[in-house]
């Protein structure tokens, strides 16, 4: 029964990320396919929609926003929206955790958190791998005689983490990449190389 679960286990590490993956974009494809292709039936002349325009439309639609963005227009517009709901309470919350979040992947320009660290953290020194999301925090806590930097700290199996503020003598550069870091810890360093 042991081999068995071993076995089955296996079996299911190998299935259940690219399954999960696959699905995710089945899922996304067959929601913008049944919410555009009405619309792009009732447009084009019968018989020229094929199955799969819905999602080709889609993301034709998401480069179209993406490019009208770039207009003063389009980001005053957006502004104005944002500003509403950001008067709005619960929503609010949600909003900008998604803008942020996305912001963080779109935006070029912007630090990423890449840069895997490990933080020394009591005694005896037990080291903490996480990625340097700030050089400095002084504009938004007093470091009290310390250079402080903020790092965040993601959980194991679970979306989300910890940030915290540590001082920088206490944080120590990590040789691995910025994707092979964030599997070992979300993974509970169960994955990588033994």
């Amino acid at each position: 029964m042991k081999t068995m679960t071993r076995l089955f286990l296996r079996g299911l590490a190998a299935i259940l990320p690219l399954g999960a993956t696959i699905y995710l974009l089945y899922w996304l494809g067959s929601k913008a396919e049944r919410l555009l292709s009405p619309w792009l039936e009732r447009i084009l002349p019968d018989g020229w929609y094929v199955a799969g325009m819905g999602v080709a439309a889609g993301l034709v639609a998401v480069l179209f926003v993406g490019a009208l963005m770039t207009t003063y227009v389009a980001n005053w517009l957006l502004a104005q929206g944002e500003n509403l709901v950001e008067r709005i309470p619960v929503v609010k919350t949600v909003y900008t955790s998604l803008k942020d979040t996305v912001n963080l992947f779109a935006d070029e320009d912007r630090e990423r958190p890449n840069r895997p660290v490990l933080v020394e953290w009591g005694e005896p020194k037990t080291r903490i791998l996480g990625f340097l999301t700030r050089e400095s925090v002084a504009d938004v806590v007093d470091p009290g005689g310390d250079e402080l930097v903020a790092v965040y700290l993601p959980l194991a199996y679970q979306i989300g983490g910890l940030t915290v503020m540590v001082p920088r003598r206490t944080v120590v550069d990590v040789d691995m990449t910025a994707e092979d870091a964030l599997r070992f810890a979300v993974t509970a360093g169960m994955s990588g190389k033994k």
